[in-house]
């Protein structure tokens, strides 16, 4: 039989990127548009992840899930604003408890993983990052750790507090309605600003990507977008729709790895995952009890705050139930900045020598 030809090939390649962008697209839409918090991402991992379990051949060429990376990179920065920047200044004791939760939360996960689940110590630290879940699945990849496992037992973190968080809030107040933030209609400033951002950021991600800072191309993306966009430079931001679809892509990315994975394997995770969040909000819990006893802040505000979810998700459940919005962001943009800055390089050093 003869070898098939480079045009055989790349057809190949493009047909099992568009089935696998088509079965990423079916979970991601319809869980984004359900309002589920990161279900654009969350939605395309697990229809993308049942297909390769069900032995499709799904694939995205290293070159698109660069481009992906950066584009995630881009749309995270946009989070730091010069309101959440001076927010940050105003509540130095909240944030400091938070740091100390967050940290507690990442030893006691690991710890639980490694003991009772047997995992190796960089899955186990990045499966029980709190918070960031797209950083930390950039970062898995990259190392070549368990990506089945984390992607699985972030998933749920991430499942669990967009169903349980609002569901249990909203009975402590009257919940609103909270848009979205966009660009409003284009005009030539607002290319312009655009313009820069996005090259700033493509140049940030491959200065990253080339010291080999772990997760590069989308931490140098988001550190420049972060800086253009906390300094008051920059306010567009990257339309919702290409934000939205390249998470749809890299929920294709992280699918496409489950590919002969077990029930067997599959049902140790789900244990793994419930078992770790499980601790997570122990912990969390100890914390945030500790500031609500010395601070005058309010259970609502320290709630959300300190909760691992999405940050845009935290913001819009902040805005409905009209909770201060510049401290829930506040607190979130420092945990996203401190992860950010923490967990890569924590990681590298628990990585295998190659």
């Amino acid at each position: 039989m003869p070898a098939p030809s480079a045009s055989g090939k790349i057809a190949a390649v493009a047909r099992n990127l568009a089935e696998t962008l088509a079965y990423a697209a079916a979970g991601g839409v319809t869980l984004g548009l359900s309002g589920m918090p990161a279900g654009w991402l969350s939605g395309a991992i697990l229809t993308s992840a049942t297909a390769a379990l069900a032995g499709r051949p799904l694939v995205v060429p290293q070159l698109l899930t660069r481009a992906i990376y950066v584009l995630i990179g881009i749309s995270l920065g946009a989070v730091v604003t010069p309101a959440t920047l001076n927010g940050m200044a105003s509540y130095p004791a909240s944030i400091a408890v938070l740091i100390a939760a967050m940290v507690a939360v990442s030893l006691c996960g690991t710890i639980y993983l490694n003991v009772v689940h047997r995992w190796d110590l960089l899955a186990s630290y990045l499966a029980s990052s709190p918070g960031g879940m797209s950083q930390v699945l950039v970062v898995s990849a990259e190392l070549d750790s368990d990506l089945r496992a984390i992607a699985i037992v972030q998933t749920l973190r991430v499942v669990i507090i967009a169903v349980g968080l609002p569901a249990g809030l909203s009975l402590l107040g009257g919940a609103g309605h909270a848009v979205r933030p966009g660009n409003g209609p284009l005009t030539l400033a607002l290319a312009d600003e655009l313009a820069l951002l996005i090259v700033a950021s493509v140049v940030g991600a491959i200065v990253a990507f080339r010291v080999r800072f772990p997760g590069g191309l989308l931490f140098g993306a988001m550190f420049t977008s972060a800086a253009l966009h906390g300094s008051g430079m920059v306010h567009a931001v990257v339309p919702p729709w290409v934000a939205n679809m390249a998470m749809v892509a890299l929920g294709g990315v992280i699918g496409a790895r489950f590919a002969n994975a077990s029930p067997r394997l599959l049902a140790n995770y789900l244990a793994a995952g419930f078992g770790s969040f499980a601790v997570a909000v122990a912990v969390a819990a100890l914390f945030a009890a500790l500031l609500l006893r010395f601070l005058p802040a309010s259970v609502p505000e320290v709630t959300i705050a300190f909760a691992p979810g999405s940050v845009d998700a935290m913001m819009l459940l902040a805005l409905a139930l009209h909770v201060d919005p510049v401290y829930v962001g506040a607190h979130h943009v420092m945990r996203i900045v401190f992860v950010s800055l923490l967990m890569p390089l924590v990681a590298r050093r628990l990585a295998p020598a190659p």
